[in-house]
């Protein structure tokens, strides 16, 4: 099978550049299950419902997320509900809303296990150990018969991404790192056979400041005082991976990089 995931989609340039780019990548190669984070897809933070319908109009069928999933709080109370397309950080303390993994059937009927964790280096909060929390889901999931299992880490250093990467290396398809929203060139199918990426990048203004506008990021670097950060306009980037899955051993045969730039 395979998969495409699409790094952190940014406001609506980054929607849009969802819906000019993916119809044509899903058909060109024949991908049966598309995975974008969703995080910032509402005004560059937060999620809201018609945000994600959107995003599943132009052909994504399944969101992750990380630190700014509860910015938009009208998301919250549909946070728990199986209508509603999307995970949340697994390592999140418990009694937290939402559900940090989902089996979810791409096509061909496959059913591939997603699971969304946060790293704990540099991020602004107290999370349980991804580590730890990894080991549980495959714990709790061992008996399903699944065709992948996908991992979005959203964490901030390189370090952390590869060490979960090869800490599951062989027991999961792909760890995919979100978050830093710039695309690393260090794709590559480890020797278990678990594909990895530090950082697939993100979706939206690529003339920018990872997206915001970039006068008032400049600015908060200059006088250190808060600025409001707005999302950019102008041309947009659409960041994303294409994993290529051994349906009989559930392990990836390859991870290529899928960029394009839209004026």
């Amino acid at each position: 099978m395979k998969i495409i995931f699409i790094g952190d989609i940014f406001g609506r340039p980054g929607r849009e550049a969802v819906k000019k780019a993916l119809p044509e990548y899903r058909e060109k190669y024949g991908a049966h299950l598309v995975i974008a984070n969703a995080e910032n897809i509402h005004h560059g933070k937060g999620i809201t419902e018609d945000d994600l319908h959107e995003m599943q109009k132009a052909g994504v069928d399944f969101f992750t997320s990380g630190n700014h999933v509860f910015k938009e709080r009208a998301i919250i109370p549909f946070m728990d509900s199986k209508r509603v397309p999307l995970v949340r950080p697994a390592n999140y303390p418990q009694n937290v809303p939402g559900r940090g993994y989902e089996i979810v059937e791409g096509g061909l009927k496959q059913r591939v296990l997603v699971i969304n964790l946060m790293g704990r280096i540099f991020m602004p909060m107290h999370l349980d150990c991804p580590f730890r929390a990894a080991d549980k889901i495959l714990e709790e999931t061992r008996h399903e018969q699944l065709a992948a299992i996908f991992v979005d880490f959203h964490a901030e250093t390189t370090s952390e991404k590869m060490a979960l990467a090869h800490y599951l290396d062989g027991r999961v398809t792909a760890v995919v790192g979100t978050h830093t929203h710039v695309p690393t060139a260090d794709e590559r199918v480890l020797s278990g056979g678990t594909a990895f990426q530090s950082d697939a990048g993100f979706t939206g203004p690529i003339d920018s400041v990872i997206g915001a506008e970039k006068k008032g990021i400049i600015e908060h670097f200059l006088s250190q005082m808060p600025v409001k950060h707005e999302v950019a306009s102008g041309p947009t980037v659409f960041n994303s991976c294409l994993i290529e899955v051994d349906d009989k051993t559930r392990k990836a045969v390859s991870i290529e990089r899928l960029q394009r730039y839209f004026n």
